[in-house]
Formats: C-alpha cells, sequence, structure tokens
C-alpha cells in the first residue's frame, strides 16, 4: 500500500494514473525505469487508461491483463495458457495475439475518444492523431513485451493472470438462493425446449397478413470442401496451431457458409439490416433499406485442436410484446448463427443464440455425436433438430418467424435461392460507429451491454446470477444458461458436449 500510494502521488502529479489498479507488478517496473523510452511508454498507457475511462469508452469485447496494459485476452485464448508454456516459440505467438487483441480495442476506444480527450494524450508530433497513437501503442506493446518475456516472474505472472472471467454474478446467485431457484427455473426451461421441439415438427404456419422473405447471401465463387481444407492447413500456421485465414480467404469462407435467412414478416420489426447511429439517439437504430449480415470470425478447441467458426448475426429493430406484460419485448433483438468447420472443411455443427445470449440451440451433424449432461437440471445441449451430412455447395436456409424471431426450422439449399441479397459487414465495426452530430461510439457500453436494451425478464431472472438479462450484448458476454454456467465463446463449449468426428 505504502508503495501504491507513493506511485499514486507522483502520477497524479503528473495527470496520468486512473488508480492502483494499473500499477502492477511487472508494469511499475516499466513505469520507475531510468529507461527513458520504457517509462516513456508506461506512462502513454497510464494516459490512454484515464482518457478513455474519464470518457467512458472502454470496449469489453476482451479482458485487460492486470500488469499487462498491453495485452487482453478472451475465452479462447485463456484456454491456451497451458499450450503457451510448452515452448518459447508457443509463448511468443500466445502473447502476439494478446497484443493484437488490446491494439484492436484501443483502436476503437482512440477512435471513440473526442478530438479533445485525444489532445490530451502526451507526446504527440500531431496531437490528436489516431494513427500516430495506434503507431505509438504497437510500438510500446512490442517494446514492453520483449522486456516482460525475458523475465522469468513476467511470464509466470502473465499465463497465471491472462483468464476470461465469466459473466455470472456469484453475489446475485447467492442472494436469489440459486441452490433452490434454479429447480423452478430448470422446469421452465424444460417447458420452453418442449414448446420448441413441437415448433420444429409442424410445418411453419402461412397466417394472413405475413409475407414469407428469403434473402441470400452475396453471390461469389465456389468453394468445394477439398478447397476448404487446403485453405485452412495453409492458414494453420505457429505451435498454436490456431487457423488464421487471410482477409480473402474470410471472405471466400463466409460466402460459402453463408445462410439464407427466410424471415416471416407482418412489417418493419421483422426486417433486418445494419445498425447506426441517429441523430441524439441512445439506442443504435436499424437501417432496414440496407439488408446486413454481420460477421466474424472464431475459434474452438477439441482435444486441444483448434477448430475454425464462422459467425453470422443480423439485428432487427425490435422484439414486439406478444401480449400484455410480454418480459421478453424490447429494443433491437436479432440472431446469430455459428457454423464450426472441421478440419476438412466439412460443418460438424451448428448453434444459434439471440443477441441476449437467449435460446441456445444446437443442430449436430452425424459427425458430432452428443455426450450426456453432468446434471439433470443443468442446461446442456438442447437440439431440436439433428442434420443430415451437409453436401459441399449446400447451405443452410434459416426459418425464421414474425415478431419472436424464433428459430422454426433449417433446411438446405443449393445455388442461388433468391433474388433479395444481403451484405457482408465485419462485427467488429459495431465497436465505433459514425454519430450524426458528430464523433463516434460504440453500441455497446463499457459493461458489454447494449444500454435501452433492457427487457423486464431480468427483474425475474436475476437469481440465476445473469447480469440484466435479456439486454443486447457484446461478443464475450453471451452467458447462455440460466442453469448451469456456460457461454457462448466457451473454448470447451462443444468438447463438453459433443463426440467430434474431425477426420
Amino acid at each position: 500500500m505504502q508503495f501504491c500510494a507513493v506511485t499514486l502521488a507522483v502520477a497524479l502529479a503528473i495527470g496520468l494514473v486512473t488508480g492502483c489498479a494499473s500499477l502492477q507488478s511487472p508494469f511499475n517496473a516499466h513505469l520507475e525505469s531510468s529507461a527513458e523510452q520504457v517509462s516513456a511508454c508506461a506512462r502513454w498507457y497510464l494516459a490512454l487508461e484515464s482518457e478513455v475511462d474519464a470518457a467512458g469508452v472502454r470496449d469489453a469485447q476482451d479482458t485487460r491483463i492486470q500488469g499487462f496494459p498491453y495485452l487482453r485476452v478472451n475465452r479462447f485464448m485463456a484456454a491456451l495458457r497451458a499450450q503457451a508454456a510448452d515452448s518459447t516459440r508457443a509463448l511468443h505467438q500466445f502473447t502476439e495475439r494478446l497484443a493484437e487483441l488490446d491494439v484492436e480495442a484501443r483502436r476503437h476506444e482512440m477512435a471513440n475518444l473526442s478530438d479533445e480527450r485525444m489532445h490530451a494524450l502526451p507526446g504527440l508530433l500531431l496531437p490528436g492523431a489516431r494513427s500516430e497513437a495506434l503507431v505509438r501503442t504497437r510500438e510500446c506493446a512490442r517494446l514492453l513485451r520483449e522486456i516482460d518475456l525475458a523475465r522469468p516472474e513476467a511470464r509466470e505472472r502473465l499465463l497465471q493472470h491472462a483468464v476470461a472471467p465469466d459473466d455470472y454474478s456469484v453475489a446475485q446467485r447467492m442472494f436469489g438462493l440459486y441452490a433452490l431457484t434454479q429447480v423452478p427455473f430448470a422446469q421452465g426451461v424444460r417447458g420452453w425446449e418442449d414448446e420448441v421441439r413441437e415448433a420444429f415438427r409442424r410445418e411453419p404456419a402461412q397466417t394472413p397478413g405475413r409475407v414469407v422473405v428469403r434473402h441470400a447471401p452475396p453471390a461469389a465463387p465456389p468453394l468445394d470442401y477439398a478447397q476448404v481444407a487446403a485453405l485452412l492447413a495453409r492458414s494453420d500456421q505457429g505451435p498454436l496451431g490456431i487457423p488464421e485465414p487471410t482477409p480473402h480467404e474470410r471472405e471466400l469462407l463466409f460466402a460459402a457458409h453463408a445462410p439464407s435467412y427466410e424471415i416471416a414478416v407482418a412489417g418493419d420489426q421483422d426486417r433486418f439490416g445494419r445498425l447506426r447511429w441517429l441523430r441524439d439517439g441512445d439506442v443504435p437504430a436499424v437501417e432496414a433499406s440496407e439488408a446486413v449480415v454481420y460477421t466474424r470470425l472464431a475459434h474452438t478447441l477439441y482435444r486441444g485442436r483448434a477448430l475454425l467458426q464462422l459467425v453470422y448475426t443480423i439485428w432487427f429493430p425490435e422484439r414486439p410484446p406478444q401480449q400484455p406484460g410480454d418480459i421478453l419485448a424490447g429494443t433491437l433483438d436479432g440472431v446469430i448463427w455459428r457454423v464450426t468447420l472441421a478440419p476438412d472443411g466439412e460443418p460438424l455443427l451448428y448453434d444459434t443464440i439471440h443477441p441476449c445470449g437467449c435460446f441456445h440451440m444446437f443442430f449436430p451433424t452425424p459427425r458430432a455425436k452428443p455426450l450426456p449432461a453432468p446434471d439433470a437440471l443443468e442446461e446442456w445441449a438442447f437440439a431440436p433438430q439433428p442434420l443430415p451430412r451437409i453436401e459441399s455447395g449446400r447451405r443452410p436456409v434459416l426459418r425464421i418467424s414474425s415478431g419472436t424471431h424464433s428459430l422454426e426450422r433449417v433446411t438446405f439449399s443449393r445455388g442461388i435461392d433468391s433474388l433479395s441479397r444481403y451484405l457482408f459487414r465485419p462485427e467488429d465495426e459495431l465497436r465505433s460507429l459514425v454519430r450524426m452530430e458528430g464523433g463516434r461510439r460504440s453500441v455497446y457500453g463499457s459493461d458489454g451491454l447494449i444500454a435501452g436494451t433492457e427487457r423486464l425478464e431480468r427483474t425475474i431472472f436475476w437469481p440465476m446470477g445473469i447480469v440484466s438479462a435479456g439486454t443486447m450484448r457484446q461478443w464475450g458476454h453471451h452467458a447462455t444458461a440460466f442453469v448451469g454456467r456456460r457461454h457462448f465463446d466457451d473454448a470447451d463449449l462443444l468438447e463438453k458436449r459433443f463426440m467430434l468426428e474431425l477426420q
């Protein structure tokens, strides 16, 4: 405490510190370094942290690591810590990826800072220049990383603290008497599962006043499984074996596996589109005149092997009330669809949630054999519709209901199946969108939630430990089970629940 108080007093005198939490080892040694370049980089990070926190533009997607302000971690990378400790090469690749996560977050945070706050950052040749600030961030990250990796105690501390906390509140579960209240909630979940199974058994109803519209992905060159396998093999570089396709290869993969959306449309609430800020808007709006599907590359681990995942998200303006007092209704809604690829390029299984983390469903192919749940109450791997082996060139067609935007059926088609086409946009652009009145702002808050999309269900479901259940949220913050603990991006999500046939 004495050291922290002295350091804090010095830092406050130069207006750079946000608090003792930033001064964890080994960072405090950099701050006190006699090497001007090193201490200047430490002061740079303190200044950057101070301005970002003061402006409330912290990006919450990935987790900051105490003592290493130039690194961030997610659940997938945290699961690779043991492999990173195996060799110097593996540790270097591990830290390089953590540094990339931080630089990407810093890029969005700096984009969302006002010009006045950018001008407050020290040592820039062109005051307020975001490009220069990003270059400096990269250079400082490289310098501090080289110093820390040369020290055994710093390496050990990094591997110990590179963890991503879960999104469940222990306090909420404790005060909500979770041990008891989970039983009726589990019964409610089983009831929902029974309803969904019944809906999947029925043919989707043709309701008067609703028109079924199919949206297909952009036209793209065909990509068969052999080509995908070769692409994945080329991209699987480095000791950690993480597939990393090039930007062009990503475009090919997203196009090859993109779903078509067959949506029952009763009004504007059923038209998906691009998110943008309206003038003086507090909640992002959906521009339905531009049908957009947001894409994200992700990974999962299966028996130590990294598998590539393709994630597709659509946004609707709202989920309107289905009856008076509907606790699930509110502003913004959406559907997230994910495909997990085998190394040979064939889909192993699909799964889906809404952007609140709700309604998690799995759609396994015969190459994914379900494993039993460890507990009868726990939400495990609800699969309302098993799928056949997916032939190369066939794409899923997702039937989505009006209003609730529930997934009701998965079928498959080949080739051009609609004249209505959507566009791809990278999901990461939502971390910094232009505001009409000037400046930029993320659609997500510093807590990873989209303010203004709260649901009444949060007042009922809080004993299950999910903060603001039903609220739309950022990648990395999708807790998907009320009973048990489960995140959409858990690195072992599939390994625990399925036996996968990789070859």
